[in-house]
C-alpha cells in the first residue's frame, strides 16, 4: 500500500495504525500545533480534537509527501500536531525524507533529528540558567508556562524594551534561521494581510499576543518551537538582555496569559510612542528649570513655589506612564485568567498575575487602587451584584496578604450595571482596576 484517505471520523488510534501500515514508519498526534504536552487519546477522532477556527476535512496522505509537508498540512486542516518517527519509534524522522522512507531516515539537523528522549526526560524543561555576567547586565526576565508561550515573551520584551521597531526591526532582531522548522513562514507577519477570517496556521493571533509595531501595525508571532528551537531562541535573546527563567508548564498545555515579565538591576523600560533619546533630553530640560526656580526662589519665594509646583508634577507625569501600562497590561492578563462560573474563588492564574500587582504596588508606594468587578446579564442580578462584590474583594485580600496597606485599596462590584457590549456577554464580565488620586 502507499497511500490512505484522512478525515474528521478517522479515530486517533485509526489514524496512527493505518500511517504504520502503509510507510512503516511512527506516528505521534497532538492536541496543540506545537505538539507540547501528552499524546492525542487514542479514542479520539480527529474532528474533536481540531482546534477551533480549523475547518478540517478530507486529506489523501501519500507516500511520495515530505515528512515536513505532511506535517504542515494536518496542521493547517485540523490545528493540531503530528511527528513522524522511525519503526521503533526512537529517532524522528528527517524533515526532507518521504512518508515512505521515514521509517528508516533520521537527521542530526533540527528537532525531528534528535533522539527521542524518556517521556521523563521529555517533560523536563529545557536548561535556561545563564551566567553570572549575563544575569548581572539583564533588563528583562520572562517568566512562562510552555515553550510557545515563552518564546512569545521573549518577542514581547523585546517590543517593551524597544517600542519604535517596525516589522523588518524585528525580522532582522530574530531572523527565520532561528526557527528552520516553521517550513516556509515567516517567524513575523502582519496580521492585517490574514484578517478577521483568515488562515492563521500556526501564528498567535490573540488581542493581547499580537505585537504593536513602532509604525502602529499588529504583527502575529509563529507559534510552532520544538525544544532546539527554542533552546536557540532563549540564547539569541540573551544578547539584548532578555533571560528567560525556569521552565513552568501550564495545566493542559499553553493558554493566554502563559508568559510574565520581570524588570532586572533597576531597568526601567521606554514611555510607549516615545524615543528614548526625547525622553532623557525632557528630563533634562524638566531638570534645569527646577535648577534656575530654585536660583530665584530666596527673592520669589511665593512665585517658586507655585512653578515648582508645576514642574514636579511634569516628572510625576513621565512616571505614571510606565506604571500606568505596566498596570494595564495587569488587568488585561487578569481578566484572560478567567472565574470559575458563579463562583469567587482566585483561579491560580489570577494568583499569578495578583502577584504581579503586589509586586507593583510595593515599588510605587503612592499608587492606591480600586478594584471594580463586572458581569454580564444573565441570571439574577441581585447574584450578579453580589459576585462581582465578591469577586473584587478576593482580589483585594489577596494583594493585602502580599504586603500591600489596606488603606490603599478599595473593591467595588457593579453587576452587570454597566455593559460595555451588549452582545457579547464575554466582554463585560471583566475586572477594572482603578488609579485613585
Amino acid at each position: 500500500m502507499a497511500d490512505f484517505i484522512l478525515d474528521g471520523r478517522t479515530k486517533v488510534k485509526t489514524f496512527k495504525a493505518e500511517f504504520k501500515a502503509n510507510f512503516g514508519a511512527t506516528l505521534r498526534v497532538y492536541t496543540n500545533v506545537a505538539c507540547e504536552g501528552e499524546q492525542a487519546n487514542d479514542e479520539a477522532t480527529l474532528a474533536s480534537i481540531r482546534a477551533e477556527g480549523y475547518s478540517g476535512g478530507e486529506f489523501s496522505v501519500k507516500g511520495n509527501m515530505k515528512v515536513s509537508s505532511f506535517e504542515k498540512k494536518v496542521a493547517e486542516l485540523y490545528g493540531i500536531g503530528v511527528q513522524v518517527a522511525n519503526a521503533d519509534d526512537t529517532e524522528f524522522a528527517d524533515d526532507a525524507a518521504t512518508l515512505m522512507g521515514a521509517a528508516t531516515t533520521a537527521s542530526a539537523e533540527s528537532g525531528h533529528g534528535h533522539i527521542i528522549e524518556t517521556p521523563a526526560a521529555a517533560d523536563a524543561a529545557p536548561k535556561v540558567e545563564a551566567s553570572a555576567a549575563e544575569l548581572a547586565s539583564a533588563r528583562v526576565r520572562v517568566y512562562g508556562k510552555a515553550q510557545n508561550r515563552t518564546a512569545l515573551g521573549i518577542v514581547h520584551a523585546y517590543m517593551v524594551m524597544y517600542p519604535q521597531a517596525t516589522l523588518e526591526d524585528l525580522r532582522k532582531a530574530f531572523p527565520n534561521a532561528i526557527n528552520p522548522d516553521k517550513g516556509s513562514d515567516e517567524i513575523f507577519i502582519y496580521a492585517e494581510e490574514k484578517g478577521a477570517t483568515g488562515n492563521w496556521n500556526n501564528y498567535f493571533k490573540g488581542e493581547d499576543e499580537l505585537l504593536t509595531t513602532g509604525d502602529g501595525h499588529k504583527v502575529a508571532f509563529v507559534m510552532m518551537w520544538t525544544k532546539p528551537n527554542f533552546e536557540r531562541i532563549v540564547s539569541h535573546a540573551k544578547q539584548y538582555g532578555i533571560l528567560v527563567a525556569d521552565f513552568e508548564k501550564a495545566d493542559g498545555g499553553a493558554k493566554k496569559g502563559g508568559f510574565r515579565l520581570e524588570y532586572l538591576n533597576g531597568y526601567v523600560p521606554p514611555v510607549p510612542g516615545k524615543k528614548k533619546s526625547f525622553l532623557w533630553l525632557w528630563i533634562l530640560i524638566i531638570l534645569l528649570l527646577v535648577g534656575i526656580i530654585a536660583f530665584f526662589a530666596l527673592r520669589k519665594p511665593q512665585v517658586v513655589e507655585v512653578e515648582k509646583v508645576v514642574e514636579v508634577e511634569k516628572i510625576v507625569e513621565v512616571e505614571k506612564l510606565v506604571y500606568v501600562d505596566r498596570i494595564e497590561e495587569i488587568e488585561k492578563n487578569f481578566n484572560a485568567a478567567k472565574f470559575l462560573k458563579g463562583k469567587a474563588d482566585l483561579s491560580e492564574d489570577a494568583k499569578f498575575v495578583l502577584h504581579d500587582l503586589a509586586k507593583e504596588m510595593q515599588k510605587h508606594p503612592e499608587v492606591r487602587l480600586r478594584i471594580v468587578g463586572h458581569t454580564s446579564a444573565e441570571g439574577d442580578p441581585a447574584f450578579n451584584q453580589k459576585l462581582s462584590q465578591e469577586r473584587a474583594q478576593a482580589a483585594v485580600d489577596f494583594i493585602v496578604g502580599r504586603g500591600v496597606d489596606a488603606n490603599r485599596l478599595e473593591a467595588e462590584g457593579k453587576g452587570s450595571s454597566e455593559p460595555i457590549d451588549e452582545n457579547n456577554p464575554e466582554a463585560n464580565r471583566r475586572t477594572e482596576f482603578i488609579i485613585l488620586d
